[in-house]
This record gives C-alpha cells, sequence and structure tokens, in this order.
C-alpha cells in the first residue's frame, strides 16, 4: 500500500470518528432537551467516592472505658453524639460521669479531670488561668479544643411587650441597678431575674466575665438550681427572666426569646424570622438564628469546648479522639441537630 493511500485511509477514519461522536453529542442533547434529562443525571451514574470526613475515617481512636463529664449545655450533643460514636467505634466506650457532692457543669468537670476522675472534659467557658496553672504544678497542661458555637439567649413571659434588651440593660437588671419593667420601656411590673448559682454552671460564669464585667450578681438575684426549674418559673411569672444556652430556650413552647443588642434599636434575634407564636408550637417551633451566631452579630456567643488533659497517656489519645470525631462533617451535623451552631 503506498503511503498516499494509508494517508487517505487515516483521514477517512478520523472524519468517521468525528462523524460519530457528532451523532452520539447530538442524540444526547435531543434526549436531554426533550425528556428534561439533566447533565448531572449523567454524571450520577459514576462511581462516587466514599466521603472522607466520616467518624470512620478518623485515625488513633483509642480502645477502652473512657469517663467523661462536664457541662449540662452540652446535654444535646451528648444525646446525637455518643450513641452514633458507638456504633462506628464499639470499643471506644464513653461514659457521662457527674461529681458526688457537686452539680454537674463546666467547673467541676474540669476539677474532675484535673482529680484524674476523668479522661476529658466539655466545658462550656474556657479554662481559667488558675486551672492551667494547677495542671502545670500537677505535671501536665490543659488543651481546650473548640468544637461548636453557642449563644446565651434570654428567656421572658410570653406576655412581656418590650422590643429588646441591650446588654447594658441586661446587666443593669442582674446587678440590681434596675428593678421594674416600666424603666426600661416596658409594663409597670417589678422584674424578678432568676440564675443559677456561678459554681455550678460555665453558661454562669461566662455571663459574669461577659455581661456583667466582673461585677457581683445584685440581691434580687433569685438562684435555682436548674434551667428546667428557672423557664417553669418564668412561664407561670410574668415578670421574671432567665439566661441559658440558646438552645435550652430559643424552641421552647412557654417562654419567650428576647432580642438583644449592643446598642438601642439594634437588637438581633437569637431566632430565625419571622417569630413563630407560642400558639403555634410544638408543631411549629422558633430555629436558632446560626447565620448571626456564626458572624457574631449576636451579642452573646461563645465556643464549646473539649478540654483534654496533654500527658501522654491514653487519657489524652481518648479527649483528642472525641474533638476530632466531633470536628468531622458528621459530628458537626450531629452538632447542628442537637440545635447548636457548627463550627466549620
Amino acid at each position: 500500500m503506498t503511503q498516499q493511500h494509508r494517508t487517505n485511509e487515516t483521514k477517512v477514519l478520523v472524519l468517521t470518528l468525528a462523524i460519530t461522536l457528532g451523532l452520539v453529542g447530538g442524540l444526547l442533547w435531543w434526549f436531554s432537551h426533550s425528556y428534561g434529562i439533566k447533565g448531572s443525571y449523567l454524571t450520577r451514574t459514576r462511581v462516587e467516592t466514599p466521603s472522607t470526613d466520616t467518624f470512620s475515617q478518623i485515625p488513633d481512636v483509642p480502645t477502652g472505658l473512657f469517663s467523661y463529664g462536664g457541662s449540662t449545655t452540652w446535654a444535646p450533643i451528648r444525646q446525637q453524639v455518643d450513641s452514633a460514636v458507638a456504633i462506628v467505634w464499639p470499643k471506644f466506650q464513653l461514659r457521662y460521669t457527674e461529681p458526688i457532692e457537686a452539680a454537674p457543669g463546666s467547673g467541676t468537670g474540669i476539677k474532675m479531670l484535673l482529680g484524674n476522675q476523668l479522661a476529658f472534659a466539655q466545658s462550656s467557658r474556657a479554662v481559667k488561668p488558675e486551672e492551667n496553672e494547677q495542671a502545670k504544678k500537677l505535671g501536665f497542661a490543659l488543651k481546650e479544643i473548640p468544637v461548636a458555637i453557642d449563644g446565651i439567649a434570654i428567656a421572658v413571659h410570653p406576655t412581656l411587650n418590650l422590643p429588646g434588651l441591650t446588654l447594658t440593660q441586661l446587666k443593669d437588671i442582674y446587678t440590681g441597678k434596675v428593678n421594674n419593667w416600666e424603666q426600661l420601656g416596658g409594663p409597670k411590673l417589678p422584674i424578678t431575674p432568676y440564675s443559677r448559682r456561678p459554681e455550678d454552671s460555665g453558661t454562669i460564669e461566662f455571663f459574669e466575665e461577659n455581661v456583667l464585667s466582673g461585677e457581683k450578681f445584685g440581691s434580687n438575684v433569685q438562684f435555682i438550681d436548674t434551667t428546667t426549674n428557672a423557664l417553669k418559673e418564668v412561664a407561670k411569672n410574668p415578670g421574671t427572666i432567665y439566661y441559658a444556652s440558646a438552645p435550652e430556650v430559643v424552641g421552647q413552647c412557654s417562654v419567650k426569646a428576647l432580642p438583644l443588642g449592643k446598642q438601642p434599636n439594634k437588637f438581633i434575634e437569637p431566632y430565625t424570622k419571622p417569630y413563630i407564636p407560642l400558639d403555634k408550637c410544638p408543631k411549629q417551633r422558633n430555629q436558632l438564628n446560626t447565620e448571626a451566631f456564626q458572624t457574631g452579630d449576636y451579642p452573646i456567643t461563645r465556643r464549646l469546648f473539649v478540654i483534654v488533659k496533654q500527658n501522654g497517656q491514653a487519657d489524652q489519645q481518648a479527649g483528642e479522639a472525641y474533638a476530632n470525631l466531633l470536628l468531622t462533617d458528621q459530628g458537626q451535623e450531629l452538632i447542628a441537630k442537637a440545635g447548636f451552631v457548627r463550627l466549620r
């Protein structure tokens, strides 16, 4: 065969291939437009790569039974996460442990961690300098790993007609400088502020430091043992007020969450608008304003931490593995399902 014949055959083959591809492409275009088949449908037939950001992908998850404890704010997260972890890592056994002679909370959890009663702790506040000093004397360091975003929401009686509170007004209520709603543009009604005790809760310690600016609670504040009991009191008594972790307040059917602002007339709601009236609850519930929490527009936000004892032993491995699990896409989704805001 001559060189010329081979060249002509090559041209014919190339031309035939081009025509064939054109016909196939035309047919695909015709089918997609005639029958509503989108290009994404075609790509979905490919084998997809499994997610690499799930519990099963986390390395160095230890085996054994590990006690942990701390913040009551974390309770909804524990309910969502622990059972899911047990399915994927059944040999990584987690046991929530409460203190024997004190109320559970961030402070008591860190104290138990320092006392070698826990492998790691959950906290709704950062580690205090004195806690770091105590750890140093014991021969190790405390590492705080943020895993979620939370905020403080203000609960009042549903009938209280007030557009919101500034942080200064909130501080004045809890330090005893303001004692009637009339002073804040509301009804002529005495204010009864409720709080859990500072030694019982990281939320209260955070509130003291960031809202009261280090001032002490006024003598008008009534201390109560649990958020559940406090919300029951607020639901019954029109003049009462209480603060707690936003997921514990925003979706309630018996109290109203007040908007907050750093300045007057610039209030930010802790719930997504429009506000759902409580008479529609529980079929419909108000949801967290996650965007305002993530951007920091809502004025009282904080991070939730896993507190890890850095001692090079199994406890450290357990705490770091737990934090890493929570920081996966799967963990962050469970955190959102529990009512908190994803960190990532």
